[in-house]
């Protein structure tokens, strides 16, 4: 098999470490690889598969002669150095939400549009986090009996803002049984004018608000969405919420579907979708959990159940792990399909 040489830029992020870790677990064929990040983390001692590498300054050098790089640093960092990268010849994979919408930018969740992969123009968009988890649910029900309208509802772990964001609820939970005022500095986004506490609190809120009262994050679902299934009109309507979960986001779906579909014909549809599995028995209280869905690939559903207000509705309850699916692991599959379409 034809070995990569592959670049990693954000090596030593959250999002970075575990592309890191998932190439090794998936065995993806490395010829050489090469770590890059600001000069903050520049020098930084990696161990990748029992190997030991040095972390470089992001530079143009640092994508000559390489073939797939993943970006995983920030939107402003891939808009500087995205086409750098694609200029001396690399595929740019990137994780940030830069280029989702730009109409020559493909993007990609293989379950879904993989044979895409080569319509690229050097760089190709991982969707956001909550997007992917919610999409790869909706498509095989889309396919099957259409959707006239989706209402979704998100209850986003903090990972979703970073570890810093992991360490302040950490620190907010201690200071909270201790009785001490509890600081916030990250949420409801860093950038924001106020910060609130995540600890046992629920925050209305993820990222800037934008056009129509909806947050950035929100519009990120229902344009991506849309550009994902290839239909700039199909409806839907999110509300985006940070939870004090650690890691994996929840998601509470709504769904009208053009012609009927049972739970049970969509609890078996779901349970042969790629990338989707069922765990969905009440009588034994089983259903997907952030807690137990965490470092996990699979995308969960369970609670799929009638909405009895329309003629053709389910609720379901869908659970997956921000940093893996919706983020590193499907950069790596798209690499992968990427791999085995050129032969």
């Amino acid at each position: 098999m034809k070995a990569f040489n592959v670049a990693i830029l954000g090596a030593t992020g959250m999002v970075g470490q575990e592309l890191l870790d998932i190439l090794v677990e998936r065995e993806f064929p490395i010829k050489n690889l090469t770590l890059l990040s600001s000069p903050r983390s520049a020098g930084t001692r990696v161990l990748v598969g029992g190997k030991e590498y040095a972390v470089q300054e992001v530079s143009a050098e640092g994508f000559r002669d390489v073939d797939i790089a993943f970006f995983a640093a920030g939107g402003s960092v891939s808009k500087e150095w995205a086409q750098v990268a694609v200029d001396v010849g690399a595929l740019v994979i990137d994780n940030t939400s830069a280029f989702r919408l730009r109409d020559d930018v493909p993007l990609i969740v293989p379950e879904i549009n993989g044979d895409e992969v080569l319509n690229h123009q050097g760089i190709i968009s991982n969707p956001n986090c909550s997007t992917i988890i919610m999409a790869l649910v909706l498509k095989p029900i889309l396919d099957r009996a259409g959707i006239k309208r989706v209402v979704v509802s998100t209850y986003q772990a903090v990972s979703g803002a970073g570890g810093r964001a992991m360490d302040e609820l950490r620190r907010q939970t201690e200071d909270y049984v201790m009785g001490r005022e509890l600081e916030a500095h990250i949420l409801p986004f860093a950038g924001g004018d106020k910060h609130y506490p995540i600890a046992f609190n629920l925050l209305p809120q993820i990222d800037d608000f934008s056009e129509e009262g909806y947050t950035l994050e929100e519009w990120k679902m229902v344009r991506e969405t849309q550009k994902l299934f290839g239909d700039p009109d199909f409806r839907v309507t999110p509300t985006t919420i940070r939870v004090p979960v650690m890691r994996s986001h929840s998601e509470s779906i709504n769904v009208e579907t053009v012609e009927p579909l049972s739970p049970e014909e969509c609890r078996e549809l779901l349970a042969n979708a790629p990338g989707v599995e069922v765990i969905d028995d009440i009588s034994k209280q089983e259903y997907p959990m952030p807690l137990f869905t965490s470092n996990q690939d699979a995308v969960y559903v369970g609670r799929i159940r009638r909405d009895l207000t329309v003629e053709n509705g389910l609720n379901l309850w869908v659970v997956g792990d921000q940093i893996r699916k919706g983020a590193a692991l499907n950069a790596v599959q798209i690499a992968e399909y990427y791999v085995r379409k050129m032969g």
